[in-house]
């Protein structure tokens, strides 16, 4: 298993390498684990992934197993405690956005019967495989990216830039971005 060749930007360590191996580029399909995703995205604008990947588990138990119905119904308190929260990022801007995206995720579901339904829409329903050869080929944004985040922010949405949703694109596998020589492609 140590030998297979993967994406060069997951490298770093065993958390990394665990994360693109099992998750990053696989469709996700379930508003559970999108929402998840949002959430971290979030949280993860002007910080570096493994950052976020490593504080996983306590924003899970922070934010309610991500449980975008509860996090709707945060009041003030909720986020003052949240923002006392060591083991998450205690960014104001970010933790209140984090309870407007649930509300507009919710919003969306009822608008849409799922959140899966509408954000799949932007790629006809599926991956988007882009057979990248190097990293260097590998994009920031996209014209995809680019429409449904000015579509997120037009419903409430918060951090979530073209390239924050193109993040979340290829975590929740809307696009594949693994290199040729990648062993997930092989």
């Amino acid at each position: 298993m140590e030998n297979k060749v993967r994406c060069g930007w997951c490298e770093k360590d065993d958390l990394y390498r665990n994360y693109h191996d099992n998750e990053w580029g696989n469709p996700v399909y379930d508003d559970e684990t999108l929402f998840e995703f949002l959430l971290l995205e979030t949280f993860q604008a002007g910080l570096s992934w493994h950052t976020i990947l490593k504080r996983r588990e306590n924003f899970r138990k922070a934010f309610d197993q991500f449980d975008y119905e509860k996090i709707a119904l945060y009041d003030e308190d909720k986020v003052q405690e949240l923002l006392q929260d060591a083991g998450i990022i205690r960014n104001k801007l970010k933790v209140r956005g984090t309870v407007s995206n649930a509300i507009a995720f919710l919003e969306v579901q009822k608008e849409f019967g799922s959140f899966s339904k509408y954000i799949w829409e932007f790629t006809n329903g599926k991956p988007i495989d882009n057979k990248p050869k190097t990293l260097k080929e590998v994009a920031a944004v996209t014209e995809i990216s680019d429409k449904l985040s000015k579509d997120m922010k037009k419903r409430g949405f918060k951090f979530v830039g073209s390239t924050i949703v193109y993040a979340h694109m290829q975590a929740t596998g809307m696009v594949n971005d693994h290199v040729a020589d990648c062993w997930t492609r092989i």
